[in-house]
């Protein structure tokens, strides 16, 4: 019935023609009542809009008003004051109060006719008027009970939509942050394996331990930059991260690391570390390393030949400082004009990486020639 409500309405106007039919039957015995061929279409008149009441409520309410009258008048059954009931329920539900509320005073003015014309006790008029108020109280109800539903189903539909919104944001920001490893990783790997295979071509006849070692720090970084890349790509394969151990992702504790790495790459660093860096949280820690993986990368790319670079980290009680400074092309790089840039990729994931942890990260060129990357993470030291 609530699948197919138009079921139910046809339902309900066959039983209403069906005890108007018994009453038609009980008169035609008595010998008293009206012809059939009155009655019956009168009957079926009288009920059949009532299959229509929740499509077309206020037309069908009208129209069971105007049957009413005569059905009422030649005492054809209960068809007309049944009616008249489903009636005022259906433009309560459906319809709206004050229509509901015109409807009543059309249907008591009609009643009070009705009464006047037949010289009817006064007590009809108060049992009408209790079957009115418990018809308006009964739609009331199931009025409220439906606009509950109708309310909770719009809220489910919208939590499933933010549901689903929020699914795409962070779907967004998963491949934000994907993209930003990606550019750090294949950089780094990319800068270090041509400045080696460039020295290892010119050291390859003159001083092949020289280009020895070249080719086997091309061969590390490679396996490095292959290993981060395949950590990467589990990421978008969940069934492949369920199956495999994950590799841990660099943290600021292998900056020393990095810094052999540009060394062996023939970018001479220094490196100072003041603090501890253990005990970092897990996004501060790598956006540290990744600073400066993306600054010196930019070094080996950029400086130029014989550029040095300075990393100073220092960790205070609520905050970790990072700087890389170094001393290459320093003209071409001062032309810049201000330290705040829009810059390319690499700058905008460096900017990126702090302010995700509430951070500053400046870069520019610096006043006497070269270039300084400087950021700030706030941090809170674990307990």
């Amino acid at each position: 019935m609530r699948a197919h409500p138009a079921v139910g309405d046809c339902l309900l106007a066959l039983s209403l023609l069906f005890v108007d039919l018994l009453v038609l039957l009980s008169q035609a015995r008595q010998h008293h009542g009206q012809p059939w061929y009155v009655a019956l279409p009168l009957d079926v008149a009288m009920v059949a809009p009532v299959a229509f009441r929740r499509k077309y409520p206020q037309v069908t309410a009208y129209v069971i008003l105007v049957l009413s009258v005569p059905h009422s008048a030649l005492q054809l059954g209960i068809g007309s004051a049944t009616a008249s009931c489903v009636a005022l329920y259906t433009m309560v539900v459906y319809v709206g109060r004050r229509q509901a509320a015109l409807y009543v005073v059309a249907q008591l003015a009609v009643a009070v006719l009705q009464m006047w014309a037949r010289w009817a006790p006064g007590i009809t008029l108060i049992i009408i008027v209790l079957i009115f108020a418990l018809c308006w109280v009964l739609g009331e109800f199931v009025g409220a009970r439906q606009a509950y539903h109708a309310e909770v189903e719009a809220r489910l539909h919208l939590l499933e939509t933010e549901r689903d919104q929020a699914g795409r944001i962070a779907v967004a920001e998963e491949r934000g942050r994907i993209a930003r490893e990606l550019h750090d990783v294949v950089a780094h790997a990319v800068s270090v394996i041509v400045v080696q295979a460039d020295g290892a071509s010119y050291a390859l006849r003159s001083d092949p331990a020289v280009a020895e070692r070249a080719v086997r720090t091309i061969s590390d970084t490679g396996r490095q930059a292959l290993a981060e890349l395949r950590r990467l790509l589990q990421v978008l394969r969940n069934e492949e991260v369920t199956r495999e151990p994950r590799i841990p992702q660099p943290t600021a504790e292998s900056l020393e690391d990095l810094a052999g790495r540009v060394r062996a790459a023939g970018v001479p660093v220094e490196l100072s570390i003041e603090g501890e860096m253990t005990g970092l949280p897990a996004g501060v820690s790598l956006g540290v390393y990744r600073i400066v993986q993306e600054s010196l990368t930019n070094t080996l790319k950029h400086a130029g030949p014989g550029a040095r670079a300075q990393v100073r980290v220092r960790r205070a009680e609520n905050l970790v400082d990072v700087e890389i400074v170094d001393d290459g092309a320093g003209k071409a790089r001062a032309l810049v004009p201000a330290p705040d840039l829009p810059g390319g990729n690499g700058l905008i994931g460096m900017r990126e990486r702090a302010h995700l942890f509430g951070g500053i990260l400046q870069a520019g060129p610096c006043p006497g020639g070269g270039w300084r990357v400087h950021a700030t993470f706030p941090v809170r030291l674990d307990p």
